[in-house]
């Protein structure tokens, strides 16, 4: 085995320990920072809070919104990661039909923007949090990280931020426009949206109800 190969494997083994390392310990702590938030010119506010805290209406709406397939895939959407090869096969910015599992690997430890580099260390991640966290605890830290608005993160911070209260007590409306706006919180305004954002807010809100009639959500409420 030549230099070069040895050290190569060892960046390889050294890597993939880090990284299990860091899932198993966001496992039971909270994450304190991502990139996404050390970048943010506009500060930060946020605060992490359990997923007991956080009204049902909020995952049901999330899921409803983001990703219908949440508790029956493996963190990989198949149909919708079909689509999105389809349409960077014909030319353009690389889509990537993201679930929920992906954007909270690609959220807590990497970074924003497309290139297949990227993206192959989010579905290594997704792989690692999918079976080492489980889809509850992926939930929970998704709603913590995720980016609700111009530098506030979580749905706490963006409860607080957009009503006045807190995420525990979130009617299906409110859950629906803070979903509504979750793709693009800094275009989409979550207050007496327009346009796009208030129709898609509507149909989330609609949704709420199927979710909880299907059972999508079973694997968070048994």
């Amino acid at each position: 085995m030549t230099r070069v190969l040895r050290i190569l494997v060892k960046t390889v083994l050294g890597f993939i320990a880090l990284s299990v390392l860091l899932v198993l310990l966001f496992r039971f702590v909270p994450v304190p920072i991502t990139a996404t938030m050390i970048i943010d010119g506009n500060g930060i506010t946020k605060d992490w809070t359990s997923l007991s805290r956080i009204d049902r209406n909020m995952v049901s709406a999330v899921i409803a919104g983001e990703d219908g397939k949440f508790c029956s895939h493996n963190g990989f959407d198949r149909e919708a990661i079909e689509k999105a090869i389809e349409r960077n096969a014909r030319g353009g910015r690389i889509r990537g039909g993201s679930t929920i599992s992906q954007q909270t690997a690609k959220n807590v430890f990497l970074w924003q923007g497309g290139g297949y580099f990227r993206k192959g260390l989010e579905a290594w991640f997704t792989f690692l949090i999918e079976n080492l966290w489980g889809k509850r605890r992926i939930m929970e830290v998704y709603l913590n990280v995720a980016e609700t608005g111009i530098g506030t993160y979580g749905v706490e911070a963006g409860a607080q931020r957009y009503f006045k209260h807190s995420a525990a007590h979130l009617s299906p409306s409110e859950a629906a426009r803070m979903a509504a706006a979750l793709p693009l919180p800094k275009k989409r305004a979550v207050v007496s949206p327009g346009g796009f954002t208030r129709r898609y807010g509507n149909t989330i809100r609609a949704r709420i109800g199927v979710v909880r009639r299907d059972g999508l959500d079973s694997c968070i409420y048994d």
